[in-house]
């Protein structure tokens, strides 16, 4: 068997890995084995994140680079060990096959399909309609700056005290800032998107000169995009130890609100190459999130008097039992 190419074992299951040698982030000499060393290592940490979600690849087969693309069904060739769980896709008028990242061998099985980046929905199976993390992303448009950014996040916190709801905050690993809000997953993902819409247009009409809500792009010039559209089925969030296929090779980390109020953070202080170190010096800090489930009726009930009536998204879909069946 080629250098480059390895089998192992892990927790019974056979993960074969290929093109250890090829460089993922050329310009930092990281290495295809080191992105699964990291995922390998990080193991611990990210399964109960990642456990009981659906998982959306994005590959990078020829490092950050070269050309990614995001692959939903699972692979025909993936092991028959690999945990799916089929979804009716209106959209593309088929069943999707995802799959369910809840042990080690199927993240190292990942992580050698090139995908750099943990791009996950927020909700859980079987009850896939009804997410249990509401998000607020936070991005600064040049010339605004990461600064903005916090600045913005402590107003964010600051509305959710209002209605007794906590937020945990993170970097995005790119530029931006994500404040995630578990919930109990009683609402659909309108119902929640308005509430997260709520806030953040109470909180633009306090600060239209520092955040916009525009949606194109070239309208954001100068200010703090809050989006709250990331709260609507189907798209996923890159979660908290995810790294992102930028220079460096940065890691989506998990931040304190005093590191928030004292403003010296950065996006690019924690990567693959000291992320362990942070670790070790604060721990992990979302570990409340795997635990609290907060309500958010009173918000829900007070966005509704705001916007429209929300439609049941897709009521129709079928609620599937997890699963695991040869793909």
């Amino acid at each position: 068997m080629k250098s480059n190419v390895k089998e192992v074992i892990v927790d019974g299951k056979t993960v074969r890995l290929t093109n250890l040698d090829k460089l993922m982030w050329p310009d930092d000499g990281i290495t295809k084995a080191e992105l699964i060393k990291y995922y390998a290592d990080m193991a611990d940490v990210l399964l109960p994140y990642l456990r009981d979600r659906l998982f959306v690849m994005s590959r990078y087969p020829d490092g950050v680079d070269g050309q990614m693309f995001y692959q939903k069904d699972c692979p025909d060739y993936g092991p028959e060990w690999l945990t799916i769980f089929p979804v009716d896709s209106p959209d593309v008028k088929k069943t999707v096959n995802y799959i369910v990242c809840n042990e080690r061998a199927a993240l190292l099985w990942l992580a050698n399909q090139a995908c750099i980046e943990l791009h996950i929905w927020l909700a859980k199976i079987p009850r896939i309609n009804y997410p249990d993390i509401a998000v607020f992303d936070l991005d600064p448009f040049e010339p605004a700056a990461f600064t903005d950014t916090l600045e913005i996040a402590l107003m964010v916190k600051e509305a959710l005290s209002q209605f007794g709801l906590e937020g945990y905050p993170k970097t995005s690993g790119a530029t931006g800032l994500h404040i995630f809000v578990p919930i109990i997953p009683e609402y659909t993902y309108q119902e929640v998107r308005n509430a997260v819409e709520f806030i953040c247009r109470q909180i633009h009409s306090v600060f239209p000169q520092k955040t916009t809500l525009e949606r194109l792009i070239t309208d954001r010039t100068g200010k703090v995009y809050l989006d709250y559209l990331q709260n609507t089925r189907g798209k996923t969030m890159t979660f908290q130890y995810s790294l992102r296929p930028l220079p460096g090779a940065p890691v989506s980390t998990p931040l304190t609100w005093d590191e928030i109020k004292t403003g010296r953070v950065l996006p690019n202080d924690f990567r693959i190459d000291n992320i362990s170190d942070r670790l070790a010096d604060v721990g992990d800090l979302y570990t409340d999130l795997l635990n609290s489930r907060q309500s958010l009726k009173n918000l829900v009930n007070l966005a509704s008097d705001k916007f429209l009536p929300s439609k049941q998204e897709n009521k129709n879909l079928p609620r599937k039992r997890l699963k695991t069946v040869r793909v």
